[in-house]
Order: C-alpha cells, then sequence, then structure tokens
C-alpha cells in the first residue's frame, strides 16, 4: 500500500466519523463511497490521458536541446494524478467509511439496563431522588464557578431513600457515570481512585431551555453519564456509608473495606510540583504558572482569569497543548545528544508518557505526544520526518482509540491549530524574510493558527475576538519565558521542590505581566464582536477557501516559478535575433506559461485577497441581512425576574436582566448566538428588586445606548441607581428614570408604565398588546380590575401564581405566559376553561414570537404550543 492509499483510508475513516453528525449519514457515506468507486477511476483516467496529450503537445512546439532536461526536472505529479486508478481502493474506503461510523455509534456511551439513571422514572420527571451513592472516584476534584467542588464518580451501590419504587432501596448494584458537586470543605483531601459514599439528590440533566445556552444534557452524555447528583455530604469511613445488608457477600465485603484517602503516584507527583511552584508566589500568579505548564487539569485557576484569558483570546495559553510536549522533547534531546539514538528514543518516550499522565490526557497533549512520539522513532531509523503526514497518522491513531473526540472542540482546536502551524507558517515566514526569524515567529505563528481555527470558533461560539492576533503577539515572549520557566521549575520541582520554588519564584513578574495584559484587552470596548448564528455550509464555504489559498496559491505559485526559470534558460541559448523573432519566441512563452499552471482561474498574487473578501461576506452578508429583517420577540426561560429581548429590524430592546448568573449563562449566550453587539433600549421594570447585579454584568460586555430604570421603590437602592448610571454615561450611553405612566416608544414597539410599584407594564408590539404583571395579592387583582386600571390584552405575562377571576376577565387575554417552573393549578383550570392558550418557560423553555411563525417553543413537549390546558 503506497502513501497515496494510507491517506485516503484515513481520510475515509475520519469522513465516517463526521458524518455522524447527522442521523441519515452512515447510508450517505456509504452511498458516496460506492458511486465514487465505480465513477472516480474513470474520471481520473479520463483527465491522465488528456494530461499525456497536452504533454506531447507541448513538447512537439518547443525546442528539444532546451526542454530536455528541465521538463524532466520541474513535472511533478499533480494532485490528482497521485490519486489511485484501482476501483477496490476507493471501494475500501466507502467501505471504512461506513464502519467507522457504525464503531462510533458502539462506542457511543449507552445507559446500561443497571445504570444509576434508572432510578429516575421515565417521562421527563425532573423530581430529585434522595440517594447514598457509593464508588470509585474518577477525577480529581475541580472548583466551580458556584464554589463547590466537582468530579467524577464510577457508581457501584446506591440505597434510595425516596425511591420512585415506594420504598427505601438498599445497597443495590448499579453502573455508570455520575457527575458529582458537593460542598467545597466536604471534598478537600479527595484525589482520583478513592473510594467513597456520597449522600445527596440524584436530578435529570435537562436540554438548554434558552437559544444559545450551554447543553450540560449532552456534554453529560459524551462523557458516558446521564444522572447528576447534588452531593451534601461524603461519609468517608466504612461506618458511615451505604448500609452493609449483604456481609454474607464476600464480593460486597471487601468492596467496603476502607480503602484510605491517598493520592496515587501520577497524582502525588503532580501535587508536589504545583505545591512547590505555589509555596513563594501569591494567587493567581502561582496557579497560572502551573496551569501554562501542567494544563488547566493540575490546578485551579480563579474563573475571572480564566475569563479574562478567554476573552482576550488567549485560553490557550492555560490549556493542556503541544508547547509543553514539544519542549519537553526538546530538552530531553538536548540532554542526551551524546548518546545513542536508542537511548535518546527511551528517554524521550519515557518523559512523554510522564507529561501526558500529568496533564490528564488532553486530547490536544495526546495529539502532540503521539507526533513527538513518530519524529523519536523517524529519528531511530534515520528517516525524514513528514509532519503534514505525522498529523493525520496522530488523528487517525487518537479516533481509533476514543472516536468520540472527533466532537470535541479541544481535539478539534489543536489538530487545526497545528495544520495551521504546518502549511501556513512556512510561506509567512518566506514573506517575511527580511526579518530575524526569532522576530518573524511571534508574528507568524498567532496568524498561521488563527486563520485555522477561527471558522470552528465562529461556528461554535458566534464571536471573533479583533485583539486576539495582536495580544498573541504581545504576549508572546512573556508566554515563552513562563512556559520554558514552568517547565524548568516544575522538572526541579519534582526532583528537589525547594529548588522549584527559587526558579518559580523568577517568573512571578513575568506572570503578572501576562495577567495584566490580558486583564486591559478583555476590558477593552469590542473585544468580542457576536456575528451571528454560522451554519454549517458557511463553515464548509470558509473552510474551502482555507483550502483554496493553501493548495491553489501555492499550485499557482510553484507553476509561475517554474515557467520563469524555463524561460531564462531558453532566453540564454538563444542567439540574437531580429526583435520580429523576439516578439515570436515571447508570444509562445506566453502560451506555454497558460499551460503550465494547473490552476489558471488567479493568479497567486490575487489569490489572498479575493479569499479574504470572499470570508467576510461568507459572515457578514446573511448576518447583515437577517439583522436588518428581523423581528421577533423572545421570552428568555429564567428563575428570577422575567427577561424579555426585542429584536426590531437591528434595534434591540432588553427588558430586565436578571442576576448575574443569569446574564452570564442566558442573556449574553442568547445576544451572541443573534450577532447583537449593542443594546438600543435597556428597561428595568421590576424596580421592587433594586438594581439587578446583572446590569453591570451585561454592561460590561454590551454598551447600552438607552437605560431606563423603574425608580418606584425605596431610597436604598439610590446609591447602587447612581453608580451604575454613572457607568452607563461613561460607556456613551443616556440614563432615565420611569415613573408610573411613562412611554418608551421604541420603533414598531411602545412600552407603557401601568403601575411603578407592582409593576403592571403594557406593550404594544406589532398589532399586539402584551401585558406583564408582577407579584400581587388577590385583593390587588380585584382592584385593579374594579378600577378600570387593566386594558383587554391579547398576550399575559406573569409569574405563575394565582390569579383571580375578576383579575382574567378583565384583561381577556388569549395566551398566557407564565415565567415558572409550575403554574397555579386553578389559574390554569381558569384559563383552559376560557379556551386560553398557555406556555410556561419551565415546561416549554424559552418562546419566541415571530407575526408571521407565531409562538415557537425552545423545548418540546406532550402539550405543544397549539394546545390548551
Amino acid at each position: 500500500m503506497n502513501q497515496a492509499t494510507g491517506v485516503i483510508f484515513c481520510l475515509a475513516y475520519i469522513l465516517g466519523l463526521i458524518s455522524t453528525a447527522v442521523s441519515w449519514g452512515r447510508y450517505g457515506i456509504l452511498a458516496l463511497g460506492i458511486t465514487v468507486a465505480i465513477a472516480l477511476p474513470k474520471l481520473l483516467r479520463k483527465y491522465t490521458k488528456n494530461s499525456v496529450k497536452v504533454t506531447k503537445k507541448r513538447r512537439s512546439r518547443q525546442k528539444e536541446n532546451a526542454l530536455e532536461a528541465p521538463l524532466d526536472a520541474r513535472e511533478e505529479l499533480s494532485l490528482l494524478e497521485m490519486l489511485p486508478r484501482a476501483k477496490w481502493v476507493w471501494a475500501v474506503a466507502g467501505l471504512l467509511a461506513f464502519l467507522a461510523s457504525v464503531y462510533f455509534a458502539v462506542r457511543s456511551p449507552q445507559p446500561a439496563i443497571d445504570d444509576i439513571s434508572k432510578l429516575i422514572p421515565a417521562g421527563g420527571n425532573t423530581q430529585e431522588v434522595a440517594v447514598t451513592v457509593r464508588g470509585r472516584v474518577a477525577s480529581t476534584p475541580r472548583l466551580t464557578r458556584s464554589g463547590r467542588s466537582q468530579f467524577w464518580l464510577e457508581t457501584d451501590l446506591v440505597s434510595e431513600i425516596n425511591g420512585g419504587e415506594g420504598g427505601a432501596v438498599v445497597n443495590r448494584p448499579v453502573s455508570g457515570k455520575l457527575y458529582v458537586t458537593v460542598p467545597l470543605l466536604q471534598a478537600t483531601g479527595l484525589y482520583a481512585d478513592n473510594t467513597i459514599a456520597v449522600v445527596g439528590s440524584l436530578y435529570k440533566p435537562q436540554p438548554p431551555s434558552n437559544p444559545g445556552a450551554f447543553n450540560f444534557q449532552a456534554y453529560l452524555a459524551r462523557e458516558g453519564a446521564f444522572v447528576g447528583l447534588k452531593g451534601r455530604q461524603i461519609d468517608w469511613k466504612r461506618e458511615k456509608a451505604i448500609a452493609d445488608v449483604n456481609r454474607v457477600n464476600s464480593q460486597t465485603a471487601a468492596f467496603l473495606e476502607p480503602s484510605g484517602m491517598q493520592p496515587s503516584k501520577i497524582q502525588a507527583m503532580r501535587q508536589r510540583i504545583v505545591r512547590s511552584q505555589l509555596s513563594q508566589l501569591n494567587v493567581p500568579e502561582g496557579p497560572l504558572i502551573s496551569a501554562i505548564a501542567l494544563g488547566k487539569q493540575a490546578v485551579d485557576l480563579p474563573y475571572n482569569i480564566r475569563d479574562y484569558f478567554v476573552q482576550a483570546g488567549l485560553a490557550h495559553a492555560i490549556a493542556a497543548s503541544g508547547t509543553q510536549v514539544s519542549m519537553v522533547l526538546a530538552l530531553v534531546l538536548a540532554l542526551t545528544r551524546r548518546f545513542s539514538k536508542q537511548l535518546q528514543f527511551s528517554f524521550g518516550v519515557g518523559a512523554l508518557f510522564l507529561l501526558v499522565a500529568l496533564t490528564g490526557f488532553e486530547p490536544s497533549v495526546c495529539r502532540a505526544a503521539l507526533m513527538g512520539f513518530g519524529t523519536l522513532f523517524a529519528l531511530v531509523l534515520s528517516r525524514q520526518v513528514k509532519p503534514l503526514g505525522l498529523l493525520l497518522i496522530a488523528a487517525t491513531i487518537l479516533l481509533l482509540v476514543n472516536p468520540l473526540w472527533i466532537w470535541d472542540l479541544g481535539f478539534q482546536l489543536s489538530f487545526l491549530a497545528t495544520l495551521g502551524l504546518i502549511v501556513t507558517t512556512p510561506p509567512l515566514m518566506a514573506k517575511l524574510d527580511w526579518m530575524p526569524p526569532a522576530i518573524a515567529s511571534i508574528v507568524v505563528v498567532p496568524i498561521a493558527a488563527s486563520v485555522w481555527v477561527l471558522p470552528l470558533l465562529l461556528y461554535v461560539f458566534s464571536v471573533v475576538s479583533p485583539y486576539s492576533i495582536l495580544v498573541n503577539i504581545i504576549a508572546a515572549p512573556l508566554l515563552w519565558i513562563l512556559s520554558i520557566g514552568g517547565m524548568v521549575s516544575a522538572l526541579a520541582g519534582l526532583i528537589f521542590p525547594p529548588a522549584g520554588s527559587v526558579l518559580a519564584q523568577l517568573l512571578d513578574y513575568p506572570a503578572k505581566g501576562l495577567i495584566a495584559i490580558a486583564q486591559y484587552f478583555s476590558q477593552l470596548p469590542g473585544n468580542s464582536v457576536a456575528v451571528g448564528q454560522v451554519s454549517v455550509f458557511q463553515l464548509i464555504a470558509l473552510y474551502s477557501l482555507i483550502c483554496w489559498v493553501w493548495i491553489g496559491g501555492s499550485s499557482a505559485k510553484d507553476s509561475v516559478t517554474d515557467v520563469t526559470d524555463i524561460r531564462r534558460k531558453e532566453e540564454k541559448r538563444r542567439k540574437p535575433e531580429a526583435v520580429r523573432g523576439k516578439n515570436q519566441e515571447k508570444g509562445k512563452g506566453k502560451k506555454g506559461k497558460s499551460r503550465v499552471i494547473r490552476l489558471p482561474v488567479f493568479s497567486s498574487a490575487w489569490i489572498l485577497p479575493l479569499a479574504l473578501v470572499g470570508g467576510i461576506s461568507i459572515i457578514v452578508l446573511p448576518a447583515w441581512h437577517v439583522q436588518s429583517s428581523l423581528f421577533q420577540v423572545t421570552l428568555l426561560a429564567t428563575s428570577g425576574e422575567p427577561v424579555l429581548v426585542i429584536q426590531d429590524r437591528g434595534k434591540v430592546a432588553l427588558i430586565n436582566s436578571g442576576d448575574e448568573n443569569t446574564v452570564r449563562f442566558t442573556v449574553l449566550p442568547f445576544l451572541q448566538q443573534q450577532g447583537v453587539n449593542s443594546v438600543n433600549f435597556a428597561i428595568a421594570t421590576h424596580g421592587h428588586l433594586g438594581l439587578s447585579s446583572g446590569w453591570g454584568k451585561l454592561l460590561a460586555r454590551l454598551p447600552i445606548k438607552t437605560f431606563y430604570d423603574n425608580n418606584a421603590p425605596k431610597q436604598i437602592y439610590r446609591s447602587n441607581n447612581q453608580e451604575f448610571m454613572t457607568a452607563v454615561q461613561s460607556r456613551q450611553g443616556v440614563y432615565f428614570p420611569l415613573e408610573t405612566n411613562s412611554t418608551v416608544d421604541m420603533g414598531a414597539t411602545r412600552l407603557q408604565l401601568v403601575n411603578a410599584e407592582i409593576p403592571v407594564v403594557e406593550f404594544l408590539v406589532g398589532n399586539r398588546t402584551w401585558l406583564l404583571i408582577g407579584e400581587m395579592t388577590p385583593e390587588v387583582q380585584k382592584k385593579l380590575a374594579a378600577t378600570g386600571t387593566l386594558k383587554p390584552a391579547q398576550v399575559l405575562w406573569w409569574s405563575g401564581k394565582t390569579l383571580t377571576a375578576e383579575f382574567l376577565s378583565a384583561v381577556g387575554p388569549q395566551v398566557a405566559i407564565a415565567s415558572a417552573d409550575e403554574i397555579d393549578p386553578e389559574t390554569a383550570a381558569q384559563l383552559r376553561q376560557s379556551k386560553t392558550q398557555i406556555f410556561w418557560t419551565g415546561r416549554d423553555g424559552a418562546l419566541q414570537w415571530t407575526p408571521a411563525g407565531g409562538f415557537k417553543t425552545t423545548l418540546e413537549s406532550e402539550e405543544n404550543q397549539t394546545s390548551f390546558l
């Protein structure tokens, strides 16, 4: 099997895994393989015949003595000419792609019969089940944003306290992986491979309730878990653990023996390094150095520092990557250069295994380790390394071990960035050959990596960081210092901790400088630009443009260079002739040039500018068209105050924001998905809650042009309002107080604050009237209905609490929407009797309304949006 065939088989396997993105992909890839096996060999043979004819004609028209040597030297096989003509190769490739999709389905996690998720009744029941679960800790505990500790637990036994079977179940054997969170102090001293029992409540993860929100359910499924456990306490001793009613069973008795809370050897080495680096440094400088050296899995980096690095485009700096692997491998080879190749190979492989174990078997590190192993293997065999082929082999091996990594974002970004460095760095370095190589590499490496990962980042996050390349160029010297120094101090700390502490202390100021750079750029206006939701077709088009620049540009450049060399040689051999003869020869040269270039559409000088314009157009034009024509009202599913977003042909109005977590996990992801980069109108209607902390979080990310605040409540919130007013004005916004009967004109939408205290807010959206009401007692509802303050409204939006018959009769809604997990049964009965359509966010998720499509729900439910309760 030659190299071309091997490349085809590897690409077929990867393509088969990618085909699992759609339900029919398995059969589609099989049909594609059959079609290619039948048609492609014939097309390739026809292309070869035509190519041979063209070559013969070109040779017959040119002088033999001028072209004999040059033709042999310059004529290389094109991409199409290298492809195999045998039908069996393409048939096997198609079959391999089909088997890859089957292999992916086989390896995809599915709950077993005795999986712990079976304890939660089917049918969408989200009721928590109180249990005591015993099992083995499968990961190092991590700190969450909520201040709890999280780890994975491989379950073995469970005792239900209020189980779904009507009574307590003791020591039931179970299997499956569990996502566990416990109070921080409960997990202190806990290590992977410890056997523990956790008391808490099982819960079933739900799909995202809001557009653009994180899909926690899919994340757990990819990790092989289907339920979570909100733990309250960890029982460390056997006496406090799960009740042992099967002591006669020797296997169970042996399982219940105390295991001792001790770290493994790898964990002990990792702790030795981290403690050595943290002993003489403060937070966050110390954790940052450890994260750069060993990856963020080795240490809990504060979340505000993580956010700075992510927003500034430096997220790769605090994640385990190939940089650490390349540095370790270079260090080992430098120290063992006087030894034999076999010893160099042994030391190098040992160092790679140790580093992969210390960093936690991250996909990016595994990829770099495999490529490093290939480099060492080539060193022993005295063979030349082909980075592109090595990258393809590494990807295939890793996906054979774990095919689910094909949809792991870290895996995808790692391989795309490495591909960019391999194929894009050389031509860029050639363009900057007038600069010192060290300085040129600082400029080229961020550009080469960013070009290849940018389309995927746009597709996943719908956001681009305009400063990312500039930040990476500025931060590159500090990153190199911290990476090299961190690895050296880690090695020293592993051998002799005091020495590692001294070396790590020398990195204090570089760490502070890197944090300052990330913080500064993350807080600049426009540090992230939302481009809206990028489709799969846009993603494919962007990568097609990148491949066109890579393949087409290099081919055109090489061909033109070859023709120029030939013409120069011909000129040297020619004897002086008349001007007419020279003109004729020049004309022949032009004809020859047009035949040699493989991609004659554009020259290499025009490919890059055209690709840039095309790439920008692929992203900007669809987003502009959607923004300029969209009129949509979105009621987000929130646990606190109600939040509404109105998109009116490029103008955005936001009604309420919720708390800081609501903004971070609900409001901002939705606005980014919609391509919103500024809020035209922001209105805080629920003034009795005070100025929500979420507004400050939102203002730090997006400018607010006009802010309306309900000033009805008490004076105790005045200081907060004054501070926020200053913040709005500092970003060229305008702050207005909102009083009772105030009216806000927002283009096609008009808002009137009917009552500021409750509050009662009336919206005129298109030709529909919406009425938002806060919580109020039945007496207040009857009073409002009697006084005639309430006007009839087509859409009623409330908290899901009790509504009186008088109130409902006065409003007469056609649609009732509750921002709540449940609604009052009596109110639901009254609405059902009046044939009112009912939605609530706990069941339906976020709601979106358009004039043409009406209401659409985010979550599927047994009773859809056309049903009545």
